[in-house]
């Protein structure tokens, strides 16, 4: 791998303002350690010891009580939960890192035995997703029907996104990644399987995009476009998100209409790799030619992968997700070469230090 030591992959980045170490993109990865829904020191070490990436983006982070459908997952809504966001910043820009936060509102994808006292489990339209979710208290249970949301219920959601923005810049984060990948809330606008509205929310592309786009403006208003990126997987499935005939051209409108709002980045992910089915070469492309943004692609990549795609031009920067989950020095085992870590898969959503922290590293 001494090829790649002088490559594009590992020389610094620019990311609209910001100067990043390299092109490599730390995924947000869900690690259910928030107790309470409060960060804590155990994730600012987690975060810290991940720095030498180009960009962290964090963990999914609900901008609404009504979002922190799993257990023990982290908010931003509250003056705790800034303070325990900042020191989580601190420590990654203490060490010459820079870091997004990933705004997710789960909408359907929760349990009322994971939600605060008076949350309410929300989406487009009351269609159950078919799946089952743990609980802390109740272990396994299925999900429920969620409420249809109103037009007052969407209004308030933007307005959250928005004043959750806001709170991330006084936790001193660089930017904030909208979730709208994965079948959680702004997914389940946009998809017609779980999106069954006939009013302006409802229907054609047109009005199944309104809320992100209104998600999205509101958001650039409160902190400006250079600190907004969003995340999107079209033909990514999972969260009982089944395919479409439609899809390649709706999420090629959605590339468009993005490109209009003059936000950052657009993170597309490929789940592929675990299962899913591919994203086809070409709407990465149209995304490319659409989206006068940077661009960000994830999804199964290594270091050759990553350096030739970089190289082609096909994107900006190039996120790596379980790789760096069990590899706290991802960046220079890439470098030079060296192996990684297995992963240990039953701690990813345990709480406590084991399976999160105590991940060696080459330097021991």
């Amino acid at each position: 791998m001494e090829g790649f030591a002088m490559s594009v992959l590992f020389s610094k980045a620019t990311l609209g303002p910001l100067t990043l170490q390299n092109h490599l993109v730390m995924s947000p990865m869900t690690r259910s350690r928030a107790i309470g829904g409060v960060p804590n020191e155990l994730m600012a070490q987690y975060y810290a010891q991940r720095a030498s990436a180009g960009l962290i983006v964090t963990e999914g982070t609900s901008p609404s009580p009504n979002g922190l459908g799993y257990p023990r997952i982290p908010g931003i809504f509250s003056a705790e939960q800034v303070e325990g966001w900042a020191a989580v910043v601190k420590s990654v820009h203490a060490l010459g890192g820079k870091v997004f936060i990933q705004f997710m509102h789960t909408g359907r994808i929760g349990h009322p035995l994971n939600l605060p006292a008076g949350a309410r489990v929300l989406g487009p339209s009351a269609v159950a997703a078919k799946e089952e979710m743990y609980t802390d208290a109740e272990g396994m249970k299925a999900l429920p029907t969620p409420e249809a949301m109103s037009e007052a219920d969407i209004k308030t959601a933007v307005a959250e996104f928005a004043k959750a923005a806001k709170n991330a810049v006084e936790a001193g984060f660089d930017g904030v990644e909208l979730h709208g990948a994965n079948g959680y809330l702004l997914e389940q606008f946009i998809r017609p399987t779980s999106n069954l509205r006939t009013d302006r929310y409802g229907g054609a592309i047109e009005n199944r995009a309104r809320f992100v786009l209104e998600v999205v403006d509101a958001t650039i208003a409160a902190i400006g476009k250079e600190k907004v990126g969003i995340r999107l997987s079209p033909y990514g499935v999972f969260n009982d998100m089944p395919l479409y005939p439609e899809m390649e051209a709706d999420y090629g409108y959605l590339a468009h209409r993005l490109n209009e709002t003059g936000l950052l980045y657009i993170h597309l992910v490929d789940h592929s790799a675990m299962g899913a089915p591919a994203v086809p070469d070409a709407i990465k492309a149209s995304f490319r030619s659409a989206f006068k943004g940077a661009l960000i692609l994830s999804g199964g990549y290594d270091a050759a992968g990553a350096e030739s795609d970089l190289a082609a031009g096909k994107a900006d920067l190039i996120a790596f997700g379980r790789p760096f989950l069990a590899n706290p020095d991802l960046v220079e085992r890439l470098r030079t070469g060296a192996g990684l870590n297995p992963l240990d898969f039953a701690t990813f959503y345990t709480p406590g230090p084991k399976g999160y922290t105590d991940y060696p590293t080459l330097a021991g």
